[in-house]
């Protein structure tokens, strides 16, 4: 299958740091195939040449796993191709359709690897050059809009244009092999979905746990904020991969049909839970892997009296037979004490204990995300240090390291989403109406921290957060993983 894959933004930081990579990591597996063109696109004055040496020169700052070798990069760099666009010029994207028109690709994939404030703009000027063709697939960065009203400008602007079935709005989270095997946990195994209910479920607990900063990104993060970057997306796509019903089938819309579902299901905010069941927090001074850093505040490109919030805790209900009454806990952070993503599903206690087991000891999954990719299972057992008292029960786990089990060389998040893109595989892109359900959700939470004239909790990097965080679960008698 021919392909031509236009990067718009094509010497940004995301092009160089995730998606050439990924694309490369494709050829060399093998599985991008073989008759494509990627077409670099931005305002830079380079030559073809010139923009394979500024590729090549990056790769050196990905993982040394990753990296290709000379004999690789020069096979490689013939797919690299680079236009210089102007995005407020129509008569640049004139010669972009030019360009594109030479090979007649059976498939053209417009990346737009930009700001979010040009998405817009990019989509009017490319369909006004004839771009908008049906075998064109457009491909939306998040954060897709600030809010629900800028999030449905853009949606709106590119449903004028295109079809739903040639948008493809990544969130890479739902990339990663990790929330692949979710999927897979849930609904290729019979055995855990009899217990997947309020009935045996106390609590759902979904951390993303971040031990760096906003490193060079100050300025664009003051204005976006933890809830933004992290909640209305990646955390709210996970909530949904544990909540939904089983769908019919695997098709891109049965699946996404039962995550909307869960998005209307949560409970809408009120005064009482604005106040009692979300936490904001930012980082101030402290150490992180024995290091001493600075304070968001102190970050390049923040203001110095910043409120955004760089983490959020909050509890989250779900109106539905199956879920009533359990939890959802969230939450996520920059500058915490390590650098991990997992979801903790606590199961009830045994409704009539005949052993004896320490406090606190009730069985659990723990689903590890990153950078870990496995299992645990919690269970209870009589040791041999009890043998002499049979109803005695210790904790034991039961672990499943998925890159022992598979292999480390698995398909990384954007690798597998770039993939799709070109075969046209929706099932791990999020539809329109999802990401609106998700921002009129969030957004009451945005408002109330508009007009609260509360300072954000400070929290000492190298920590789990503010201390109010486990005060809100504790309220409900649940404890974070760590503190258990």
């Amino acid at each position: 299958m021919s392909f031509d894959l236009v990067l718009f933004g094509g010497t940004g930081d995301l092009a160089w740091r995730k998606l050439m990579p990924a694309l490369f990591q494709a050829f060399r597996h093998g599985t991008l195939p073989p008759d494509g063109r990627i077409i670099g696109i931005a305002r830079d004055d380079l030559s073809d040449d010139q923009y394979r040496a500024l590729i090549r020169s990056r790769f050196d700052a990905v993982d040394l796993d990753k990296r290709p070798t000379p004999q690789e990069f020069e096979r490689f760099a013939g797919l690299l191709h680079y236009l210089r666009v102007d995005l407020s010029q129509p008569q640049d994207y004139a010669r972009l359709a030019a360009t594109l028109r030479e090979r007649q690709a059976e498939t053209v994939v417009m990346y737009l690897a930009t700001a979010p404030a040009l998405f817009t703009t990019v989509v009017q000027q490319a369909a006004a050059a004839g771009l908008n063709r049906p075998n064109t697939r457009l491909v939306l960065e998040k954060p897709l809009g600030h809010d629900l009203a800028s999030n449905r400008a853009i949606n709106e602007a590119v449903r004028q244009v295109l079809s739903e079935k040639q948008v493809f709005r990544i969130d890479h989270y739902l990339g990663k092999p990790a929330v692949q095997n979710l999927f897979a946990l849930r609904f290729g195994n019979a055995l855990f979905e009899p217990v997947w209910r309020r009935e045996h479920i106390s609590n759902i607990q979904i951390t993303i746990a971040e031990d760096f900063g906003v490193e060079k990104r100050g300025a664009f993060y003051d204005s976006t904020g933890a809830l933004r970057d992290m909640v209305q997306n990646h955390a709210l796509q996970l909530l949904c991969a544990l909540a939904m019903e089983p769908p019919i089938n695997a098709h891109a819309d049965a699946i996404r049909d039962e995550k909307l579902k869960v998005l209307r299901s949560l409970k809408p905010w009120t005064p009482e839970t604005l106040d009692q069941h979300v936490v904001r927090g930012q980082y101030g001074p402290g150490k992180v892997n024995g290091e001493s850093v600075i304070g968001y505040r102190d970050e390049p490109g923040v203001d110095p009296d910043s409120r955004t919030e760089t983490f959020v805790g909050l509890r989250a209900d779900i109106a539905s037979w199956r879920w009533a009454g359990v939890p959802f806990y969230i939450r996520t952070g920059k500058r915490l004490a390590a650098r991990e993503a997992h979801i903790v599903v606590n199961f009830r206690e045994a409704p009539h204990a005949i052993f004896n087991a320490p406090p606190g000891t009730s069985n659990k999954l723990v689903i590890h995300l990153q950078p870990r990719d496995g299992l645990e299972m919690h269970l209870l057992a009589q040791g041999q240090e009890n043998r002499r008292n049979g109803s005695t029960l210790a904790p034991v786990q039961l672990n499943l390291d998925f890159d022992k089990r598979f292999g480390t060389e698995r398909v990384g998040a954007y690798e597998r989403l770039l993939l799709d893109v070109i075969a046209g595989r929706l099932n791990l892109f999020v539809r329109s109406d999802e990401q609106e359900e998700a921002w009129r959700w969030v957004e009451p939470l945005l408002e109330h921290w508009r007009s609260d004239q509360r300072e954000p909790r400070i929290y000492a990097a190298g920590t789990w957060g503010p201390s109010a965080s486990s005060g809100m679960i504790a309220r409900a008698g649940h404890c974070w993983s760590e503190e258990c």
